[in-house]
């Protein structure tokens, strides 16, 4: 089933997620696909079509209820698991990543940090994540079942890494460095481009002052 599901449809998941997330703690028992979509400026058809590859979710003359379709939404997205994660690299974005609170809320344990700076190595986030020396990766990685990586070094090392990654065992693997990064076909590489989105805000602001809506 989920080689047949877009990386667009999961996307999309994580949406609606949020969203009922939202409509739960509002206290909101159960939501039809149209009110799901005019509150949270969603398409209807769409949310239909994207829970219909998971079986009937929903309940005919009611819709969907929320707490019931959340916890079908966690698991096909994996999130009933508690999932291990490491951060390569202990510089300002890799901390800022290792103490930022919504991971843990989702289910993403941030297990580890990994550096090569003597003076990094041994020292702890302020949120109590462990620094270790990139070279115990593949010993730590074993012992504490860490599944996914996160890249969050320059781009002169950003390959090395990665290697370094893949060679520890690790499949799945989310990369903030710029450019173009590889891995093999059965390691899962997600690409998070700050620049680039920086650019297109830029190019955005810039259409906005010189008033071409072309």
């Amino acid at each position: 089933m989920s080689s047949q599901i877009s990386e667009a449809t999961t996307n999309r998941l994580s949406v609606y997620l949020r969203c009922l997330n939202e409509l739960d703690a509002a206290g909101v028992r159960a939501v039809s696909s149209k009110t799901l979509a005019e509150q949270f400026d969603l398409n209807a058809p769409q949310i239909r079509k994207d829970l219909a590859h998971f079986g009937e979710l929903g309940v005919r003359g009611v819709g969907y209820y929320v707490k019931d379709l959340k916890r079908q939404l966690r698991h096909i997205l994996g999130l009933d698991r508690h999932l291990k994660v490491a951060i390569m690299g202990a510089g300002n974005l890799g901390l800022a990543l290792a103490d930022y609170p919504g991971f843990r809320q989702e289910g993403f344990g941030i297990a580890a940090l990994f550096d090569n700076l003597r003076d990094k190595v041994g020292q702890q986030s302020r949120a109590g994540v462990p620094i270790y020396d990139i070279k115990e990766l593949r010993k730590i990685a074993r012992r504490d079942q860490i599944v996914i990586a996160v890249i969050a070094v320059p781009l002169s090392s950003a390959q090395a890494v990665v290697d370094k990654v893949v060679a520890a065992g690790i499949k799945a693997i989310l990369n903030f460095s710029p450019g173009a990064l590889r891995a093999p076909d059965d390691v899962k590489l997600k690409n998070v481009d700050l620049t680039v989105s920086l650019e297109s805000l830029s190019f955005y602001l810039a259409r906005e002052a010189s008033g071409d809506d072309t």
